[in-house]
Formats: C-alpha cells, structure tokens, sequence
C-alpha cells in the first residue's frame, strides 16, 4: 500500500513479482517478457570486444546473472494535487523480481530459446555460457524492450540509442488469461498466416540462401513473409513457392510473441491441418524419431508449400465467385449481434480474438493502442476483484494491499497525468481518479473501501475509452481496404454489425500483477 510522505508530497508503493510458470511448466508470456526488459534496464549495456571488433549495446552473462537476483523497475507520475494545485504529488510504484543464481542461469537460456538475446561472438552459439559470453539484444528483444519502456514510462539514457533503431512489428498473439495458450480458432490463425506469407507478396529467395540462412535478423521488421523459394525441383516437378519447416518455424518465433518453439509448431500444425500449406518433401530422420508427429516437420530437411487455398486467404490469388468462406466451418456459432452503431461493431471486436487481433495491429499502426490495451487490462483486473470479492478472499488485508497494487500499477501506466500511455478521458474524470489515488489509509476497513471505489472510478475510464474506440477507431478500422478481404471471410456485416461467426470471449481474466505491499 503506498506510504505517503506528506512533507515532500511523494507516495511509494513496493511489490514483488512471481514469475508464473503454465501447466507444461513454460512461463507466463507476459511476466517473462516484463522479466526480461526490467533485466535490460538493469544492465549497463556497453561496448566489448569480441575478437577483433568492437560490438555496441552488449552485456556480459555474469552481469544478467548478477542482476537476475534481484531486480527492480520503477513507475513515477508526478501530478498536481486536486484539493492544492500550488501542491504536487509523486506517485511511484517499485516493482520487485529475485531469484536464485541457477534460475537466473536457466531463465537467461530461455531468452535464448525465445531469440530475444543472441551471442555476440557467434550468431551459431544457442547455449548460455555462464562465463565470459557476450550478448545482445536481438530485433525481437528490442520490440520488446521498447513497448515495456512505453509502458511504464522509462528513460533509462543508455537504452535510448537502442529504442530509436527499434523497426520491428511483432504480431502479438491474443492468450488465454488463465492458462496462457494461444487462441487457436480458425480465423485467428488465418490472421496469422497472412502475416507468415508477408505483407507486401512472397519472400522470394534463393535455394541457398534457403539452406545456408540461419540469422536471427533475417526477419528484422517482421513485415517480409516467410523465406521461400519461387521455383524447386521436386522429383519430375517443379514446386512453386516452397520453403523449410525450420523456416516456418523461425519466422513465427521471430516475428510474433511466442516464447517457446513448442508453439512455433503448433501454430504451424493448424496451417498444414487446415489447408493452408502441404508438405512436399518429408524429413524421414525426423519421423522415425518422433512417430506421433502427422502434421508437421520443423527441420530443414522437411519441404512446405502454399496450397491454393492458402494463396487465396493471404490474397495472391482471387477468390472465385462459386467459393464460400471456409473461415467458419469448424466454429460453433455463439450467436448473432444485430447493431446499427459503431457500439455494436466495437462490441462485436471485442468478443472475436481474431479481430481484436487485427484490431490491434491497426491500432498500433494508428498510434493509439493504448486504449485498446487499457480496456483488456481493466477488464482483467476487474474480473480478478470481483472473483476474490465472491471468494470472500478480500476480507485479508494482505489481499486487499496485493490488489491495489495492481491498480496503482494501471493508474501509473494509463491514468495519472503525463502517464506514459496517457489516456484521453474527461477532465473531470480525471481528477477524481487523481484525487483517489493520492488519498491512502493504513487502516484494514478504509483501505477496502479505497479499493471499492478505484473499481468504480476505472470502470468509467474504461467506459470513456470504450466510447472513445468506438465514435473514433472503429468506423476507421472498417473503412481500411487491407482488412477487406479479412471482414468477407469473417462474415461480418459492416452495416449491420453483425459477426455470424462470433467466438466466444475470454473468459476468467485475470490480473497480470501479482504483487505483495
């Protein structure tokens, strides 16, 4: 709970964060990712020497191992004080991770794994040396790196250099809160697949280029598709549009937010399942040693390429007339939403993890992705209040601290004037939301109410926002010609606004904090 210091106007608020492991004992994606940025502010990221040449921006494996026990990021808002604007008040939330040396190892290989670092010396070397090893940030790491310090408002001088040559668009795939899997319905991964076959047509190279190429940077702004070849020579044909599974495999795990190669091949699986690229060529070796493995090969020995249908969902190919949308065959429809208003459509969104997705990406593009990302994240954190208020669970004071922790988290990030991802709400909003969280209490009952009423006040942020996407986001986001192709597939009525094919939404969200006062 923060402690305000009523001399010099600051409040500071302190948590640890447990870095969540799933139930194939991968960790939380978004935890992992905000474990590894705070590590990146931490380290001096300075110049080495790696044989005979100088490399920027690098670290040593003993300093992440050093600093991976124990690490810290701060948010700070400094806002006027509504009741004496002669009188400012700074706000700031310290979050804690800590670990042992050994899991430090461990957690550091796995940034290796995810490609977000890779070694300075030799671009081949995927082990995390204890001693003596040289690193760097990869493009993936410092998409990464860059939306954490948009986030939550960090300056650090010696990352500045490394944000500005930040070119990457990573497509971040939508999770299940509770469990952390990918959403894996029909729609979304078409979404997916379009971004695997590249924004601008195929990725054409040379067979060589296809087996020799192994750089993580090969897909440095994740907008080029795929590496294939135009033409290969398959027994007595020839093959148009081919490429390796380990190509499919990296570009998904360089390009998206997937942490874990696992992933990489499931994704990969559903293309092939679904009619969107076939194999050609068959790694033998590969399936002797994994027999259950039907659908998928990702070694370089194992040759894809795109069926006809899968050049007619990335647009490479017209869709004939006669052909119906296949998008929606193995879904079950939720329902129907009739609306004649952007309220509907935007509701509609919401609900689809295929369009949220996509909604997204044109929000990121748009520069206000912050809305979209507020409203998610409120609405987990409610979702989490009001499970521990059914539970009973926040009659413990501890719990109740543990919470608003978490909204604090979200006030610094979104809500307090000048907050990094500031949103645009009412003035007068704003102001009750200042003056709530620059009040406190140590005392168990009023810090229950404290809580109780930053509830209310963000879900009217959050309603404003919701308002605010859909008079201004929405009918913009309809009216982009790129998602043509995407709303004729998906069934949606821009008239109406009317989604046949609906998915269910997420259910059981859950606050991302996990935090102790």
């Amino acid at each position: 709970m923060p402690n305000p210091d009523r001399n010099n106007g600051r409040m500071h608020q302190s948590s640890s964060k447990i870095l969540r492991m799933t139930d194939d004992e991968r960790p939380f994606t978004r935890d992992f990712k905000d474990l590894f940025s705070t590590l990146i502010t931490s380290l001096p990221l300075t110049p080495h020497r790696v044989r005979f040449s100088r490399v920027e921006e690098t670290f040593l494996s003993e300093e992440a191992i050093t600093n991976l026990g124990s690490l810290k990021f701060s948010q700070s808002n400094r806002i006027p004080d509504p009741k004496n604007p002669s009188r400012w008040v700074v706000t700031t939330t310290t979050t804690t991770f800590s670990m042992a040396k050994e899991m430090a190892r461990s957690v550091c290989q796995r940034f290796v794994d995810a490609r977000l670092i890779e070694s300075a010396e030799n671009k081949s070397i995927t082990t995390f040396n204890t001693k003596g090893g040289v690193w760097q940030l990869t493009p993936k790491g410092l998409s990464i790196l860059s939306r954490f310090c948009s986030r939550n408002g960090i300056n650090a001088r010696h990352i500045e250099p490394l944000l500005k040559r930040n070119h990457m668009h990573m497509v971040a795939l939508e999770r299940d809160s509770l469990t952390d899997k990918i959403h894996q319905d029909r729609a979304t991964v078409e979404i997916i697949f379009r971004r695997f076959m590249g924004s601008d047509g195929p990725n054409l190279k040379s067979s060589v280029s296809l087996s020799d190429s192994d750089s993580i940077s090969d897909y440095a702004t994740g907008l080029i598709g795929v590496k294939m070849a135009k033409e290969r020579r398959v027994l007595d044909k020839i093959v148009p549009y081919t490429f390796t599974g380990k190509a499919a495999s990296d570009w998904l795990l360089d390009c998206t937010t997937t942490i874990d190669r696992r992933e990489t091949y499931e994704m990969a699986e559903l293309f092939v399942k679904w009619g969107l690229i076939q194999p050609v060529i068959e790694d033998r070796a590969y399936t002797r040693q994994h027999p259950m493995s039907t659908y998928f090969q990702p070694t370089k020995h194992a040759v894809y390429t795109v069926t006809e249908r899968g050049q007619r969902v990335c647009g490479w190919i017209a869709r004939p007339p006669s052909v119906e949308s296949e998008d929606s065959r193995d879904v079950k429809e939720k329902g129907r939403m009739t609306r004649d208003s952007n309220v509907g459509r935007l509701n509609v969104i919401l609900q689809d993890a295929a369009l949220r997705l996509l909604f997204r990406e044109f929000l990121r593009q748009s520069l206000c992705e912050e809305n979209l990302g507020f409203y998610l994240d409120v609405t987990e954190f409610i979702s989490a209040y009001r499970q521990l208020d059914e539970s009973g669970r926040l009659s413990k004071p501890d719990v109740v601290r543990e919470t608003l922790a978490g909204a604090y988290g979200l006030y610094n990030s979104f809500l307090a004037s000048g907050a990094p991802s500031e949103l645009n709400i009412d003035h007068s909003l704003r102001n009750r939301l200042d003056s709530r969280m620059i009040r406190t209490n140590p005392d168990d009952e009023a810090m229950r109410e404290s809580l109780d009423e930053v509830i209310e006040l963000f879900e009217l942020a959050q309603a404003a926002v919701f308002k605010l996407m859909a008079s201004d986001s929405v009918p913009k986001f309809l009216r982009d010609p790129k998602n043509a192709t995407v709303f004729r597939d998906h069934e949606i009525d821009l008239i109406s606004g009317t989604n046949r094919t609906l998915s269910p939404a997420p259910e059981g969200l859950v606050s991302r904090s996990n935090t102790r006062s």
